[in-house]
């Protein structure tokens, strides 16, 4: 009998770790991550797709120390975030800062000439991105902006100004309005 309850256990087990975290296009995220001794959660899972074939470019993550599915309460100076992407194809960094700017330009155009510098500074660290490569964003209230480049911390964006501009590329007015939709909670792609 003790056996039985073992082998039930082992079962039980392996499906709760099956259970933990997301996936998307074969994308695994956990539910929870830790950041300098804070728990954040995942706040949902969207793809990023370009052009008018919708090729997928990448999956991106959102992890914030309050979850919902209000952009404007993710977005506020005093929530912890971490977004996550994730790439599933090749992005030169040129194409990624063209973006950056573009995403600037349609969330935070009255802000501009005070984000400008910062913007750079951003596109200063961009590298070429192959499939299976990482950019991490971590924001922490009161200091800025933390950016890793697959692995590599390049340094951190000051101000909650350039932070809630950036965030809002992808919760604001996003490329593609599927990545703002699974990164509050809705279906991924």
């Amino acid at each position: 009998m003790n056996r039985n309850l073992l082998l039930i256990g082992a079962i039980a087990m392996l499906g709760a770790g099956i259970a933990q975290g997301k996936e998307c296009k074969g994308v695994n995220f956990p539910d929870q991550i830790q950041v300098e001794g804070s728990s954040l959660a995942l706040n949902g899972l969207g793809l990023r797709q370009a052009t008018a074939f919708k090729v997928n470019v990448y999956v991106a993550a959102l992890y914030a120390s309050k979850t919902s599915t209000d952009p404007s309460v993710l977005l506020e100076g005093t929530v912890p975030k971490e977004l996550i992407l994730q790439f599933v194809r090749d992005v030169g960094a040129s194409d990624l800062s063209k973006g950056w700017n573009e995403g600037f330009e349609k969330n935070a155009k009255a802000q501009s000439a005070a984000l400008k510098e910062r913007i750079a500074m951003l596109d200063g660290w961009m590298i070429d991105m192959k499939s299976g490569q990482r950019l991490t964003f971590t924001y922490k209230p009161g200091t800025g902006v933390q950016v890793d480049v697959n692995g590599a911390v390049k340094g951190t964006i000051k101000g909650d100004d350039f932070a809630k501009a950036f965030f809002s590329i992808w919760l604001g007015d996003p490329p593609n309005p599927e990545v703002k939709s699974g990164l509050l909670g809705g279906a991924c792609g």
